[in-house]
Order: C-alpha cells, then sequence, then structure tokens
C-alpha cells in the first residue's frame, strides 16, 4: 500500500521549524522517501492526498498515564478493563496520542491492552505497561487500587518479580510522597529505607529492567539517580545538585506540570478552566497543588535551561485531553513550543525505547503521523487542530471537513 501526502508543510522533530511544499511517501507502514520542495514525482499506484499546506508531524506522546481511579467496588473490574482500552483509543483517534507509557494500574489491564494491540486485535497506540506501581504501606496513593505495596528487602524484590512474571515492560517505584493524597503522604517525604531502595533497584538491574522512579524531593531525586534510575518523574522540589546528576548519569526527567498547575486559581484558558471544574478536586489538594507550583516551575525551568533529556507525561485524565494541556503548561512555564513538541514526540519514543522506530518524520520510520491545520510553533495549542491520524501508514482518523 503506498500513499503519496502533497503540499505539506513538515515538523518532522529533527529540524526546530516548518518545511513548506514537502511530499512524503508512505509504503507498507513506513516512511519511504521525503521530497522538499514540490519535487514529488508521479508515484505509480499511489492514493495521492493534498495536504493544502496543512502541518504534517510525528504522532503525540504521553508517558506518564493511568487508567481513571474508582474506590473498591464501585465499577467491575471488567469495566474498568474494557474503559482502560476506550479511552486509549479515544487518546489515539480524538487527540492522535500514538504511544502512551503507564505508571500503574489496576490488575495488568495495561499489560491486556499492550498485547491486544500489538496482536493488531484491536486498533489502538504503542502502549508499555507497568502493571501495579510498587511503594511501601503507608506510601503513596496507597488506596487507588493500582499499587503494591511491598516492606523489606525482600518484600520489594518478590513485588517486582511478581511485576516480571506479568508482562510488564519496566518497573514504576513510588519513592516518595505526592501532591495528591491524604495528609500522611507528602511530596516531601521519602519512603523507602536503604536496603529497601537498594534491593529494589538491584533486581532490576540483574532482569534488566528500567526504573520509571516516582521522586518528588531532592533526597529522593538523587537517590533515584545514584542507584540508575531510567527516569524521574514530578522531581516537584529539586536542587542544582539534582541537575547536575541527571546530566552525569543520563537520566530522564518527566515533571507532570498538570499535577501542580491545574487548580482553579491557576487554569489559563478555557480548555484549563472546563478540566479543573470536571476535575472538582477537593479544596485542600487545591491548596496542596497551590503552594507547590510555584517551586515546582523553578524545578522544571532549572532542568529545561540545563539541557536535562525530558519527555512528556500528563499524570492526568481523560487520555484524550491530558497531553495536549501539559503541552500548554510546558509553555506556559518557559518551554519554546518546539521544545514541547520534541518532549511530545521524539523524546517520547526515546524514553520508550524506540527512538530508532518512532518519534521522528525520517525515512525508514514507521509511519505514526498526524496532520494538524496551523503552525504549532507558532501556537502550541494548534495541535489541538487536528485533521488526520495516521498509523502503520493508513488513515484512522478524519476530521478534515469534507467538501
Amino acid at each position: 500500500m503506498k500513499t503519496l501526502l502533497t503540499h505539506v508543510s513538515l515538523i518532522d522533530a529533527i529540524e526546530p521549524r516548518a518545511q513548506p511544499d514537502c511530499a512524503v511517501l508512505l509504503e507498507d507502514g513506513k516512511i519511504k522517501e521525503i521530497f522538499h520542495g514540490n519535487a514529488a514525482p508521479a508515484v505509480a499506484d499511489a492514493e495521492v492526498i493534498d495536504l493544502d499546506g496543512a502541518y504534517l508531524m510525528p504522532g503525540l506522546w504521553d508517558v506518564h498515564i493511568h487508567p481513571d481511579y474508582y474506590p473498591h467496588g464501585e465499577l467491575p473490574l471488567a469495566e474498568q478493563v474494557t474503559l482502560f482500552g476506550h479511552r486509549l483509543q479515544a487518546g489515539l483517534l480524538d487527540s492522535g496520542i500514538v504511544g502512551f507509557r503507564c505508571a500503574g494500574t489496576h490488575s495488568y489491564m495495561d499489560v491486556a491492552w499492550k498485547r491486544a494491540f500489538d496482536s493488531g486485535q484491536h486498533l489502538g497506540p504503542h502502549l508499555f505497561a507497568s502493571g501495579h506501581f510498587i511503594t511501601t504501606t503507608a506510601g503513596h496513593f496507597q488506596h487507588s487500587g493500582h499499587i503494591l505495596a511491598a516492606d523489606g528487602p525482600y518484600g520489594f524484590v518478590k513485588a517486582i518479580r511478581e511485576q516480571i512474571e506479568n508482562g510488564v515492560d519496566h518497573i514504576k517505584l513510588n519513592m516518595s510522597g505526592g501532591i495528591m493524597g491524604p495528609a500522611w503522604d507528602l511530596h516531601r517525604h521519602s519512603f523507602l529505607l536503604p536496603d529497601e531502595l537498594k534491593a529494589a533497584f538491584d533486581i532490576c538491574k540483574l532482569r534488566e529492567f528500567k526504573v520509571m522512579a516516582h521522586a518528588t524531593n531532592p533526597a529522593t531525586v538523587k537517590a533515584a539517580i545514584l542507584n540508575g534510575a531510567h527516569s524521574i518523574e514530578h522531581g516537584y522540589i529539586m536542587d542544582d545538585e539534582c541537575i547536575e546528576l541527571f546530566l552525569k548519569h543520563d537520566v530522564w526527567y518527566v515533571p507532570t506540570l498538570a499535577i501542580s498547575h491545574l487548580t482553579p486559581t491557576q487554569a489559563t484558558n478555557d480548555w484549563e478552566q472546563r478540566w479543573v471544574r470536571n476535575r472538582n478536586l477537593s479544596h485542600s489538594l487545591c491548596c496542596r497543588a497551590d503552594a507547590a507550583s510555584d517551586v515546582h516551575q523553578s524545578a522544571f525551568n532549572k532542568a529545561l535551561k540545563a539541557g536535562v533529556k525530558m519527555a512528556l507525561g500528563s499524570d492526568i485524565r481523560p487520555l484524550k485531553d491530558a497531553a495536549l494541556l501539559e503541552l500548554g503548561l510546558w509553555v506556559r512555564d518557559g518551554a519554546t513550543p518546539w521544545q514541547a513538541l520534541v518532549a511530545a514526540t521524539r523524546h517520547g519514543a526515546a524514553i520508550c525505547g524506540v527512538g530508532d522506530q518512532l518519534g521522528t518524520v525520517e525515512v525508514g520510520k514507521t509511519a505514526d503521523l498526524i496532520v494538524v491545520a496551523s503552525n504549532p510553533l507558532e501556537d502550541i495549542n494548534h495541535v489541538r487542530r487536528l485533521q488526520l491520524v495516521i498509523k502503520n501508514g493508513r488513515i484512522v482518523s478524519d476530521k478534515r471537513q469534507k467538501r
């Protein structure tokens, strides 16, 4: 199957600009050839799609997600699993998110959907599974249903082995508290004792599994990096030494700005205000988020200016809105639209270990692409003006106005 996309404004996630008058040939699910300056020849047997100057770019990635949370017994597990799949598919088809990395789910529902998508049973995004997130008794988000509590070195080793046995791609380790939680779950607190920490990272190294580390204060960020974490999630409070360690050990940072920034007093546009109204967060949790916001922004800017590797993850729901909101927050907090787009495309694929196959518009890569009507390098919210979603070289969502 061949498809020739003509009159393309190309944002390839390599060059920090839109390249006008391009054409892109897709064949057998791959990017076969890229033509510049209206130089596309006639291609036999190709379906030709004139994009009329619209912007072609890599599909988006959200590399910190969870399914919806439900109190025990409120929704049967089978329905939760089904709903999660529906939300993942909506993220792909409604918002152009071609890849997700999970940060904690209930009963390995992410593993089940990963297998369903990878097998072709269902159309969906690339999914990288964590299974449960692992923490201590009295740890973070204890009553979410997505946690596996462990205590003592052997407890952590056993919990991690269970995740591996059930087919996860990486290990999510909650090493500290959070903004969203009860009074004993605070982001300035660290949870693991030194022998627990060592055992958890030792077994991951032995089994060659990357650690996605929930680390929210300087002591925990440093401990995670020094023990070999692949990525630091949140990093709400970070000092200069944290930034130095990121660079020295080449560790990823996923800041999840939405957690501290999306409250009634901080929402700055209609999309954010609508999300805040629907979320209806309690006053006490809004106060915790508001109190953490400036420090979080400072940590984000330190990392951004220092050149720390950063990828975009939202940690909020619904999944079809989450990455779009997070993109806006990146720019609001000081990133350029280009930096935000790279974090949500090229770096999203790279942090998941598939940067050689996905995340940029390059010859030989998988054709997971989106088309938007206006230039997101001028206004990041133009990613919302979605026209086409292309998965494995095939159009799976067409939102163009029919003529």
